[in-house]
């Protein structure tokens, strides 16, 4: 048995899968987010953890086994939200800056932008954590440690005894020079950052420290941010396989092989994954920022759903969007804009204008986005695999099909990230041979064929294209 755990930005997600990856047993908690000022987003580390273990034993608990029973732990994570920790007191030094966070735009408009981007594929934004880092050494004092979450939890998991982050997750930080995949001296530089304060860097499968966990020590053997995660629980193991990920945003990543290959305009380049020591994989991706928290806006801030599953069928109640346009910048615009002063739009509102009209823009709005993503890849898709919660949406996944004239298939366990690192760990410990005994294991639930005609699709994103230009002058 494997335990694969996601903790994610609104909630962590633990799964006991077998050597099928068969989801044996889940688990779930919410975890909260608090806004101290406009544009700020930050998370308590300590009730993170909590998170954790809460969620990791309801799964053991519905699997009918015990922490000693598992074989490896694979921990995926929310990538760029940043923890500054106490080494000697293993207290967090300052809250969790979280990855929507847009604290540090203006000092993301001084940084050398072509520097950055040849050296990390990335681009200044504050989604990044380097500058969220330099903001958190500044306010705190003492023998620090840096990480993502993942960090947290190994340190945490391992009673502070391994400090580590794997290439993907240290791939997103604007401190690493891709090529090398090592903590870059000039970055470092940049941002004020000292070497001792970083973790090792390490693979994303391979034993990385042994942790305990309900008085059991089992092998930390799989680590990657999410979306990677998920790219690998999607089985995506060849140049052009792609997934978009549909949680709180929405992210695509797409295979790019072992070397680097230019991310194109408007999108980024990261590392995949690099499975013990063979040669890293690269990928190109598009961030979008607010796709599912959209529905979460309109439900909470407007009350206009009384739950986010509701979503499909209201927009099924209406035949078109009447016109209306939603643009959630609600944390600003990502790929391929990368504006983070950007805010939100609905354009387009009649008198006719329903609850249902708004509720079909923000699903409308989710695969308009990964269209323009798609559109910014510097090389084709011939298939889709869409997870996440968006994923069981079926008029959504079927509105992507047609704006982006691809197959969209979702597999049948749809938490791929938590998947994916329980895979990362099980590869590491010999659970299966190889990557192509992995690709064997993955099962389609659903697979969503274009339907819509060309021309009416190019019409659409026409229209959505003139309400993103609208949006983008209210900076």
């Amino acid at each position: 048995m494997l335990l694969g755990i996601d903790q994610g930005t609104t909630g962590t997600t633990c799964l006991v899968l077998d050597e099928g990856l068969r989801t044996k047993g889940r688990g779930y908690r919410e975890v909260a987010q608090h806004y101290p000022r406009p544009g700020w987003v930050e998370q308590d580390p300590n009730r993170l953890w909590e998170s954790v273990l809460a969620a990791a034993e309801d799964a053991l608990g519905e699997a009918g086994v015990a922490a000693a029973d598992l074989t490896a732990i694979g921990i995926t994570n929310q990538r760029e939200t940043t923890i500054v920790w106490d080494r000697t007191t293993g207290e967090p030094a300052h809250s969790a800056i979280v990855w929507q966070d847009r604290r540090t735009a203006e000092r993301c408009k001084e940084l050398p932008a072509d520097l950055i981007r040849d050296r990390t594929g990335l681009v200044p934004d504050p989604y990044f954590s380097a500058t969220k880092l330099e903001w958190i050494l500044r306010e705190t004092s003492g023998d620090l440690a840096f990480g993502t979450v993942d960090s947290w939890l190994i340190w945490k998991l391992t009673g502070g005894a391994v400090h580590a982050t794997d290439v993907s997750n240290a791939s997103r930080t604007l401190l690493v020079d891709l090529s090398t995949l090592r903590w870059d001296d000039e970055l470092l530089g940049l941002f004020g950052v000292p070497r001792a304060v970083l973790p090792e860097i390490v693979s994303s499968s391979g034993e990385i420290g042994e942790a305990e966990l309900f008085g059991a020590r089992i092998p930390i053997a799989g680590a990657a941010g999410d979306q990677q995660a998920a790219l690998f629980g999607q089985a995506c193991f060849g140049r052009g396989e792609a997934k978009a990920t549909f949680g709180t945003g929405a992210f695509l990543l797409a295979n790019s092989g072992l070397e680097r290959s230019g991310p194109g305009e408007g999108v980024v380049e990261t590392v995949a994954w690099r499975l013990g020591s063979a040669e890293p994989v690269y990928a190109v991706e598009g961030s979008v920022f607010v796709t599912g928290a959209a529905l979460q806006w309109l439900r909470d801030a407007l009350g206009l759903l009384a739950d986010s599953g509701e979503s499909e069928a209201l927009a099924r109640v209406v035949e078109d969007n009447g016109g209306v346009h939603f643009v959630p910048a609600l944390a600003g615009l990502g790929s391929p804009h990368w504006v983070p002063e950007a805010r939100g739009l609905i354009s387009g509102i009649s008198g006719g204008t329903r609850r249902e009209h708004l509720v079909r823009a923000a699903l409308e709005a989710a695969a308009f986005q990964i269209r323009d993503v798609v559109d910014a890849l510097p090389f084709p898709l011939e298939t889709l695999r869409a997870d996440g919660g968006g994923s069981g949406n079926a008029f959504l996944m079927q509105f992507l099909a047609d704006l982006t004239r691809l197959p969209v298939e979702v597999p049948a366990e749809r938490e791929t990230t938590a998947l994916g690192a329980a895979a990362l760990a099980g590869l590491a410990t010999g659970v299966w041979s190889g990557i192509d005994e992995l690709a064997g294991l993955w099962q389609s639930a659903a697979r969503y064929e274009p339907e819509l005609p060309g021309e009416e699709a190019d019409r659409l994103l026409a229209e959505w294209r003139v309400a993103v230009r609208r949006a983008l002058l209210l900076r």
